[in-house]
């Protein structure tokens, strides 16, 4: 039997090859092409859908042995995290490995906060056991050691009773700040704190160093407060007294002036510690309380995960989700973090497990050829530019949410909507001028105090 091939060249079937590439020179005359927009659009529609169809978020998970309770990076490593857990126990990760480097060891009851100092030589962590612990960090994601290897602390601080909040200052090394019953500022090589303050009678539950500032400290007060310390006069500058407590606060690196409050009544909220009588945006979706929050290195973004076991990624002045990720058997997020280029977000939750996403659903990872990441930045230019239609709104904002979470959403839009027709009421049936109607902005807000 005899088979004949079709034989032809590759020089002849490829453009590069023969050399007939000739500069394509485009008319824009617009009489020339009175569908541009129609097409446009099209694509635009056609490049949001296919953005969600290859919305693939969840990369890898790494288990612990119970409760994920807090997390942090290294400033020296983009592939180092220690992640504390409610056994007592600190897991060093190698992310892009995907394996544990190594077990730190000391505490005796859960861990509540952790923070990598400035050289990123050593981890300090805190429990309620009121206890501050060092621990070494002198090893690299290349050289790993023996895995599963524990190590037990270098020193060890009292902080008098349980310590809620770390975290290590950028300048100088070895500085950290730790947040319980009081606000005080360690040294890694002094036994006792080198200041202590008090604002009120309640603990303080987080604290985060300015990333522009490294003497200005913003705290979450278990007084329903936001204050601002100034560590060079070991004094309080300005306090904020809201409706609810917030339980964490982080500042933006790219606008050190501006920082986000992740609060107990769903919201976020994002002040600018110049002008703090007014939320320079509220950040909502979430359907119950938000625990933690951090920034994109670039300071567009931030993620943050709530008690009903989503993470959700805010646009810096967004006021709404551009995104949320979940998961089937994810509990309740106790901490999140960005890593160190901005393309992927870690989450800790209840369920014993770390969680490794992409920062954008359907980013591809790998290397990418020239015509590929050109072909994705012009559909990403394509949905930016025609986002307002209905139907690539549709498109962009449509997620399959959890039934509980789709539930409670509804529950609270309902409540909200309600309050609201109670308020319009209550204004057109009093006399002009006799009930203040505040923006959203201002309505959280209690108090200033200077």
């Amino acid at each position: 039997m005899r088979v004949k091939a079709i034989n032809r060249s590759a020089d002849d079937a490829s453009r590069e090859r023969s050399g007939d590439i000739r500069k394509v020179h485009r008319n824009l005359d617009p009489a020339l092409r009175p569908l541009e927009r129609a097409v446009e659009a099209k694509r635009a529609l056609s490049a949001a859908k296919l953005a969600r169809i290859f919305a693939r978020p969840f990369v890898a998970a790494f288990t612990h042995d119970d409760g994920v309770t807090c997390m942090a990076k290294s400033p020296a490593s983009l592939t180092c995290v220690v992640a504390g857990s409610a056994d007592g126990l600190l897991a060093v990760w190698d992310v892009a490995g995907r394996r544990r480097l190594r077990t730190l060891t000391g505490h005796t009851t859960g861990v509540t906060c952790a923070a990598v100092l400035a050289a990123g030589d050593g981890v300090v962590s805190g429990s309620a056991d009121g206890a501050i612990r060092l621990h070494a960090l002198p090893f690299a994601p290349a050289a790993p050691g023996p895995a599963h290897a524990t190590a037990a602390p270098v020193l060890e601080w009292a902080a008098g009773s349980g310590v809620r909040g770390l975290d290590a200052a950028p300048r100088p090394r070895g500085r950290f700040v730790s947040a319980g019953d009081a606000l005080r500022e360690w040294d890694a090589e002094r036994g006792t704190p080198l200041r202590t303050m008090e604002w009120g009678a309640d603990g303080v539950r987080a604290v985060r160093y300015s990333p522009a500032e490294p003497d200005l400290v913003a705290a979450a007060g278990g007084d329903r407060s936001l204050c601002l310390y100034d560590l060079r006069a070991a004094t309080p500058i300005r306090k904020l007294i809201m409706q609810t407590k917030a339980n964490a606060v982080c500042w933006n690196p790219m606008e050190p002036l501006n920082f986000v409050a992740a609060s107990e009544d769903c919201n976020l909220y994002t002040y600018d510690m110049r002008r703090l009588d007014a939320a320079t945006t509220v950040h909502q979706d979430f359907v119950s309380s938000v625990t933690s929050v951090d920034f994109s290195p670039t300071g567009r973004e931030f993620v943050a995960g709530g008690y009903d076991r989503s993470v959700r990624v805010f646009g810096a002045r967004a006021g709404h989700a551009r995104d949320a990720y979940t998961a089937r058997r994810m509990q309740r997020v106790a901490a999140v973090l960005y890593s160190g280029d901005g393309h992927y977000i870690l989450s800790g939750s209840d369920d014993m497990n770390v969680r490794l996403w992409k920062a954008r659903a359907s980013e591809r990872g790998g290397v990418l050829l020239p015509r590929e990441k050109a072909a994705h930045a012009y559909q990403a230019a394509l949905v930016a530019r025609h986002a307002h239609l209905p139907d690539v709104r549709r498109v962009l904002k449509s997620r399959r949410l959890p039934g509980p979470i789709h539930k409670a959403a509804v529950a609270r839009r309902a409540q909200v909507d309600a309050e609201a027709a109670k308020t319009r009421r209550r204004v057109a049936h009093s006399a002009p001028g006799s009930v203040a109607v505040k923006p959203e902005r201002r309505k959280k807000i209690v108090a200033e105090l200077e």
